[in-house]
């Protein structure tokens, strides 16, 4: 393999690697350090790029194709870009969104995706052409998207990194271990989740705002994404917002957690409250992505382990229509839902319209930074939150 493997003007051998992905039987071939080096790492990949870089130092770094490998979400994909769509910038280790150009050569994780408003994708069953599902650096398989959805970056794999024993998969280089066994510690710290009715409802900001106004109040706050797609901005945003400690599911090794075993998904939940309590946050908030109707966060409201973990919960929806379905639906739940925010609190008629109808409080986002709401949301005072 040539040290021109990741030039986009002289791809001769990355189409060879490519083309031997679709071969009956596996290969491995070697991933030389200066290769690597030209390697566009994702978010996704981010735990992954240390122990390549290790292995690709030792001589011990390949790509493994050929028709038999079969990928599994988490495994670390290199692969060419072939035809730029959706994600025109993918994001990089450090967050920092790179410019994708056709020819580029990416490590991304495979894994499932459920976005209601751009694609549902699946981890394939080969090494065939997919797509970049995610701009944090996910590749899948799109199988419906969005009508008004761009079609997604298109990649060909070349094959999945691995020395010459194993696989490099998240999960074995993940920096947090998941514990299916683990149980909500006895004395936790006040927990509050974020759910939402959908994508893109607020969830996000509302958390990080009443992240700030809790950090605001000199408490001690531990914040964390449970379930989604793997994105750095999300974390970002809930340092930015005051947090002391930040994790979420790709920091134990899932790039996705669409599709993930119901027992791990439960065990993410009690895995964060655990493992931010251990280092001594005081009040947890953590978030549920998707709506309520998907089927990890439906299952989770109905669990006792999660009624176990979590105190309160903040609903967030875009419309005043939704604002009260939601509390409908979490009204069979077992945690009490401590008020509404989100994403029609940016409009005053849509705010004043789920006042009128709900006998929950609402509460504008910006109003979350406040102490003595902050406070009152997250149960400290005993007052309503509005």
């Amino acid at each position: 393999m040539s040290s021109t493997f990741t030039t986009t003007d002289d791809t001769a051998e990355l189409d060879r690697m490519a083309q031997s992905a679709t071969e009956p039987s596996s290969r491995r071939i070697r991933v030389s350090a200066e290769q690597l080096s030209r390697v566009k790492f994702s978010y996704a990949a981010r735990h992954a790029e240390a122990a390549a870089h290790a292995l690709s130092a030792a001589g011990d770094l390949f790509a493994l194709s050929g028709a038999d490998v079969i990928p599994s979400p988490g495994d670390i994909v290199l692969a060419k870009v072939t035809e730029i769509g959706r994600q025109q910038k993918l994001e990089g280790t450090d967050s920092r969104r790179m410019t994708l150009f056709a020819g580029d050569t990416v490590a991304l994780a495979y894994g499932n995706r459920y976005a209601a408003d751009q694609y549902q994708a699946v981890v394939p069953d080969d090494l065939g052409p997919c797509s970049i599902v995610a701009a944090g650096g996910v590749a899948g398989r799109v199988i419906a998207q969005h009508a008004m959805v761009e079609d997604a970056t298109a990649i060909e794999p070349i094959g999945i990194l691995a020395s010459a024993s194993n696989v490099v998969a998240s999960r074995d280089v993940a920096p947090l271990a998941l514990d299916p066994s683990r149980e909500v510690p006895q004395g936790r710290p006040i927990v509050i989740a974020s759910l939402g009715t959908s994508m893109n409802s607020g969830k996000t900001t509302a958390a990080a705002h009443l992240v700030h106004g809790l950090a605001r109040s000199g408490r001690t706050v531990g914040a964390a994404k449970v379930t989604g797609t793997g994105a750095g901005n999300d974390p970002g945003f809930f340092r930015d917002a005051g947090a002391a400690e930040v994790v979420d599911f790709t920091d134990y090794g899932f790039p996705t957690t669409f599709l993930l075993a119901y027992e791990e998904v439960r065990a993410l939940v009690v895995s964060v409250v655990a493992d931010l309590a251990g280092r001594g946050c005081d009040v947890i908030v953590i978030e549920i992505a998707d709506g309520l109707f998907q089927e990890e966060t439906r299952r989770l409201l109905g669990d006792p382990v999660f009624a176990a973990a979590v105190d309160r919960i903040v609903f967030s929806a875009a419309d005043s229509l939704g604002a009260v379905a939601g509390v409908e639906v979490l009204g069979s739940a077992p945690v009490e839902v401590a008020c509404v925010s989100g994403l029609l609190t940016a409009s005053p008629l849509l705010e004043e319209e789920a006042r009128r109808a709900l006998d929950v409080p609402v509460v504008s986002t910006p109003d979350l930074v406040r102490v003595s709401v902050a406070k009152r949301v997250a149960g400290i005072a005993a007052a309503a939150c509005s």
